[in-house]
């Protein structure tokens, strides 16, 4: 099997080693990445530095053009991307080509959001001693980006990286999840046909024991993460100096109140709760029922859960396929046999199958439950009655993640009460806390980070201002 090379400062390389990529569905090998030396990371990083001021320099259109590039080709090559996704991965193809049309957005998002990129003016004669004075005032880059994506959205979360450093002129060096680094790798490719410098992208296929040297790198002043808790408030410990931003997912809560569609509610939340086999930080984990449509919702919910579609993730009408390996199945059916042996009820799924664990709904899980506590990253959901909008709120914030929540109401009060109260980064109303569009502001509170994604977003976030006063005009 060809050897998939990793790309140093815009050129493609190998080292003197190799990681080998497997399906999480069968275990056979769906590919080969080369591993860079250390020197090698070195000349990235030493590549990337070198470059900076010459990336900030760049004129908006070549950014521009480049992002739009690449958006044009992933849209040329889409059903071959999906197919990569779905091999390194194992998320069926239904969502891996939905993770291929995000990445076609987010690249054309970022091209859009960098021809919009511009300085601001504010008149400074509000004071007498000011007269003839202005600011001129623009954004700009904090320095090289180190960015550090997960294997659960293989190429959208390494497009969220990446983009946002190109459109506001910065270098960035991504050290993709070495369980699915083809889909960063294509991403390199994509970069090199277009006429960025060299050295303004580096996408290094990093083993995690060696990502520290690159974390406390000082060549590398911005860190952008997504990953688990740990490794996440660690890489903030270890460079308290530098500029963090963590995304580090949650345990999502769904709120269903007497006043929703309980047939919308439970498809919806049925479907999120398992999509990509419930590993994304924004699937539905919770979900709290109003006592007065309880009975009724949860047949519902359990028939939703029940109908979906598993199985081969290569079969055009699988929803969920396998974990991302054995390993991570099997820690999902202990926290489940766990919540079973302390009083939990399994109301659908249950079951293990290799890497596939199947979709499941519990109820009466006790408080202390990791189920109840922590994030399953699985096709996993508990539900509970609660009583009223009060109690609903009380429980969805009495979690140590803040992610995103979703409130199935058609009340408005309720709406803007939950927007108000709710300890989230993002509250989506009428449907599950799943959604995300890629240019809105994206990420949490408390354990589930600090920071922002989305382009705009992300774009401040990498940069700071910088003010110039103009004196002596005739204003």
């Amino acid at each position: 099997m060809d050897v998939t090379p990793f790309w140093l400062a815009g050129r493609p390389a190998t080292g003197d080693e190799q990681l080998t990529v497997t399906h999480p569905y069968d275990g056979r090998v769906v590919g080969t990445a080369a591993v860079p030396t250390p020197e090698q990371v070195e000349q990235a990083v030493a590549a990337a530095d070198a470059v900076r001021r010459e990336a900030a320099a760049l004129p908006l259109h070549v950014r521009a053009e480049a992002l739009a590039h690449v958006s044009a080709r992933l849209s040329e090559r889409a059903e071959e991307v999906a197919r990569l996704i779905t091999g390194e991965n194992g998320k069926p193809l239904l969502w891996a080509r939905g993770e291929v049309n995000r990445a076609i957005a987010t690249f054309r998002f970022a091209a859009e959001e960098t021809r919009r990129w511009s300085g601001t003016t504010q008149r400074l004669d509000t004071d007498p001693a000011a007269n003839g004075r202005m600011a001129y005032i623009t954004r700009v880059p904090k320095g090289s980006v180190l960015g550090i994506s997960p294997f659960n959205f293989p190429l959208n979360l390494a497009a969220h990286k990446i983009a946002p450093a190109i459109a506001v002129g910065t270098p960035i060096v991504l050290k993709p999840a070495p369980a699915t680094p083809l889909s960063a790798l294509l991403l390199g490719e994509l970069l090199a046909e277009t006429d960025l410098p060299e050295g303004m992208f580096s996408v290094l296929t990093v083993p995690n024991d060696r990502a520290a040297g690159l974390v406390e790198d000082p060549r590398l002043p911005i860190v952008s993460f997504t990953g688990s808790v740990p490794v996440g408030w660690s890489i903030r410990d270890q460079v308290p100096r530098k500029h963090v931003t963590l995304e580090l997912g949650g345990n999502g809560a769904a709120v269903v109140l007497s006043d929703s569609d309980l047939d919308w509610a439970a498809t919806r939340i049925g479907l999120f709760s398992n999509y990509q086999a419930g590993q994304s930080c924004i699937a539905v984990q919770r979900v709290f029922v109003d006592r007065a449509v309880y009975d009724a919702f949860v047949p519902k919910l359990v028939e939703s859960v029940n109908g979906l579609v598993t199985g081969d993730p290569w079969d055009d009408k699988t929803q969920v396929g396998p974990l991302v390996s054995q390993d991570a199945a099997e820690r999902v059916e202990a926290w489940v046999d766990e919540a079973v042996a302390a009083g939990a009820k399994v109301l659908a799924g249950g079951t293990r199958d290799g890497a596939a664990y199947a979709p499941t709904v519990l109820a009466d899980v006790p408080a202390d439950a990791k189920i109840s506590r922590e994030e399953v990253f699985g096709p996993v959901l508990m539900v509970q009655p609660v009583d009223g909008v009060d109690d609903a709120f009380a429980r969805v914030n009495d979690s140590t993640f803040g992610l995103q929540a979703g409130i199935f109401t058609r009340n408005l009060d309720v709406a803007f009460r939950a927007h108000r109260e709710l300890e989230v980064g993002g509250v989506v109303i009428g449907d599950v806390p799943s959604y995300r569009a890629d240019q809105m502001p994206y990420g949490g509170v408390k354990d589930s980070g600090v920071g922002r994604e989305g382009l705009h977003s992300a774009m401040t976030d990498y940069t700071e201002e910088k003010v110039m006063v103009l004196t002596g005009l005739p204003l």
